[in-house]
């Protein structure tokens, strides 16, 4: 038996290869690779020793050769005579991973250094290896090695194994190769990988699956669930609605999500008050709702949680003596996370995609448009309604008291809609309460549903041809403006 060794991680590599060794197999391996083995002792036939051809370009052409891949490449009984007139002999495995294209472009390194690190024979070792895996296992990852070098050690390297070998070497080559394209900017591939069968999508008779793209940090991915149901494709969503808000509004927050908008959200030194707040939003929508807590889940939130129906909560940490309160509730999810990343928003379409970067929150530039500028207090509180608007399904207007959202309007096909809803979820708490509206009131009606309900400051983006209106309005009622600049619509 014989195995083709060149790889660029080397994470793993010689107790690796040493088992296969000790199977019996012969390494064949160049470069950089063949000196890690020749100064850990194990027993290497340079590839040039193969080829009797020295490496050259500086290392850029080592095993292009009829004597390589054609020993990758050979096929059965029907090849060996072709085989044993050029003097080549089979290959049983190839263990392959690429150079770091991706890193050194994150890196920031030069177009030159960049360019060198297109692996050219990686790919095809691997790619050749894949496309004859009735014969040969291509391994393409450290994370494989102790599986092949089980199989071998047991002389279990079938079929099964190694086609699941081939799909992965080819996905591990895509990947690569879109990530040149992307580099090169004239295209953008996305190297989705399908991480697993969901039970079922937004209902029962929906087919569903997870995937994530390739490379890049996921908080979904790396998160730690503790104990409950496996996460549905609903949780999914409304997961990802909550730990972004949460995270948005800063250290002590915490949201409590229902069909992706905020039923409430509360920001407050406190947690079990934070948490209390954050529920008692609208407490009613709260049932079966998911949240995320910008903190660490300690013992009393985790009492007060255990005495409702949620379906997931999801906070930066938690205590044992929380976990093992919430270990009560066997169908309750409960995931730690790290934050979430500021990349691409990918939206779906009947056969593609929608891309745009991530909405950013920003609270810089905005300018006091009546004549009372909003208090200290006040501010702060627009500033936390705002960043709960830009997190609400457009139309949206949020009616928050201190830190606490007590009223949310989504969803409405009219801005004036919207706040009438948020009125009416907030009740008497909307007296002396500031408001946000992700989008500019086109007309006055929507600002003065607000202030009959006693809302004391607005802030909104501005930019309809109607803000002197509006403006005038809020002067009328003495209530403070605040224009931003810039709005959140999310659909």
């Amino acid at each position: 038996m014989r195995a083709l060794v060149s790889v660029y991680d080397k994470s793993g590599l010689i107790p690796f290869v040493q088992r296969l060794v000790d199977c019996g197999y012969e390494v064949v391996s160049s470069g950089g690779t063949a000196t890690a083995l020749e100064e850990a002792g194990v027993a290497v036939v340079r590839v040039s020793e193969v080829t009797d051809s020295p490496e050259i370009l500086g290392g850029r052409v080592k095993t292009l050769h009829p004597k390589i891949h054609g020993g990758i490449l050979a096929r059965g009984s029907e090849d060996q005579a072709e085989l044993d007139a050029n003097d080549i002999t089979r290959f049983d495995m190839v263990v392959c991973n690429l150079y770091p294209f991706r890193e050194t472009v994150a890196s920031g390194a030069s177009e030159d250094e960049v360019i060198e690190k297109i692996d050219i024979g990686g790919p095809a070792m691997v790619r050749a290896a894949a496309k004859n895996h009735r014969y040969v296992a291509a391994v393409t990852s450290p994370s494989q090695y102790d599986e092949v070098a089980s199989a071998a050690e047991a002389n279990q390297i079938d079929h099964d194994l190694r086609r699941q070998l081939a799909a992965e070497a080819f996905f591990h080559t895509a990947v690569y190769d879109a990530a040149i394209v992307g580099w090169f900017g004239d295209d953008q591939v996305l190297p989705l990988r399908r991480v697993g069968e969901l039970r079922y999508g937004e209902n029962p008779h929906q087919e569903a699956a997870l995937f994530a793209l390739d490379g890049h940090g996921s908080w979904w991915l790396s998160a730690t669930q503790h104990q409950g149901k496996e996460m549905s494709f609903n949780n999914y969503v409304d997961g990802e609605a909550a730990w972004r808000l949460a995270n948005d509004l800063g250290p002590g927050a915490v949201a409590v999500i229902k069909h992706t908008n905020a039923s409430g959200a509360a920001v407050g030194a406190d947690p079990l008050a934070t948490f209390e707040a954050a529920w008692d939003g609208d407490s009613l929508a709260a049932f079966g709702s998911v949240i995320g807590i910008n903190g660490d889940l300690d013992v009393q939130v985790a009492e007060s949680i255990a005495g409702k129906f949620v379906e997931v909560v999801i906070a930066r940490s938690g205590s044992d003596e929380a976990l093992t309160v919430l270990g009560s509730k066997k169908n309750l999810r409960v995931l730690t996370a790290e934050p979430p990343g500021t990349g691409i928003d990918y939206r779906g379409l009947d056969g593609g995609f929608l891309q745009q970067t991530q909405d950013r929150l920003s609270m810089e530039g905005w300018q006091v448009a009546s004549q009372r500028p909003p208090s200290d207090e006040e501010m702060e509180s627009l500033r936390f309604a705002w960043a709960v608007a830009a997190h609400s399904k457009s139309n949206a207007i949020v009616i928050a008291s201190g830190k606490q959202a007590v009223g949310v309007g989504v969803g409405d096909q009219s801005r004036v809609g919207a706040g009438e809803r948020a009125v009416l979820k907030a009740g008497d708490r909307a007296r002396g309460g500031v408001a946000a509206s992700d989008a500019f009131f086109p007309f006055r009606d929507g600002l003065d549903v607000l202030a009959e309900a006693g809302v004391t400051a607005i802030v909104q983006p501005g930019g309809s041809r109607n803000d002197r209106e509006l403006i005038e309005a809020a002067d009328e009622h003495g209530i403070a403006l605040v224009l931003t600049g810039m709005r959140h619509f999310r659909h």
